[in-house]
């Protein structure tokens, strides 16, 4: 039996947490509450979750600031997934988010059944192929897809679900380059609507941990593959 997947929901309107913990629950995953990032920071001291459903705009600590500062303390949530909520759909904001180390962005108001898919997606991306090689290597770079650790020079570096995802997707071709719209089709699957700029940053922030190697390769006009990594 699978086993159930808990889900940290942070928002300061309640109706929203509720409206929230019913769909995901229903899809059969476990649901935590929390009213703002303070309240998260005590929840995620109680229990990780397997992902965190984060509002932006929220009292007392918003969802960037609560993301900077799990990103950056390290531990488990330095990898944890998040899926951001925003009430407004600025550009600004959702390239902000995936910068700062969020997995994908959802704009209010939002159907339920769009935030349990993307959720699924996401989790989906934690989870290795049917039948991967264990390891992928590259130069200096290393790929455990049993542990889901990315190492460079034996040296470990932390990435989320998404960026390992990603890197693991073009380290597994390393001679196919990789659209845009293909890259989307691959980790989050047809149909979401998730802008080029989002890609463009995922890619930013992998080439931000690994500043000393030639990590991904951009083909003017046509997309990224994987660098020489050397």
């Amino acid at each position: 039996m699978p086993l159930m997947r808990h889900i940290l929901i942070v928002d300061d309107d309640p109706h929203i947490r509720e409206l929230l913990a019913f769909a995901l629950g229903k899809a059969g995953m476990s649901v935590a509450e929390a009213a703002d990032g303070e309240d998260a920071l005590a929840a995620l001291a109680r229990r990780m979750p397997d992902l965190m459903v984060l509002d932006i705009n929220m009292p007392r600590l918003n969802g960037l600031d609560l993301c900077r500062k799990l990103r950056a303390e390290g531990g488990a949530g330095a990898t944890l997934p998040i899926l951001f909520l925003s009430s407004r759909d600025d550009e600004i904001d959702r390239i902000v988010g995936i910068e700062i180390g969020g997995d994908d962005y959802v704009v209010k108001p939002f159907s339920p059944r769009e935030v349990v898919a993307r959720v699924g997606a996401i989790l989906k991306r934690g989870t290795a192929p049917a039948v991967p090689p264990k390891a992928v290597t590259r130069a200096r770079l290393s790929l455990d897809t049993e542990a889901w650790e990315a190492r460079f020079d034996d040296a470990p570096v932390l990435l989320t679900a998404t960026e390992f995802q990603l890197l693991l997707l073009f380290a597994t071709s390393p001679t196919k380059v990789f659209s845009r719209d293909a890259i989307i089709d691959r980790l989050h699957g047809p149909g979401f609507a998730i802008t080029d700029r989002t890609i463009d940053s995922h890619v930013r922030n992998l080439r931000g941990k690994f500043p000393e190697v030639d990590l991904i390769e951009t083909r003017a006009g046509i997309g990224y593959r994987i660098g020489s990594c050397r």
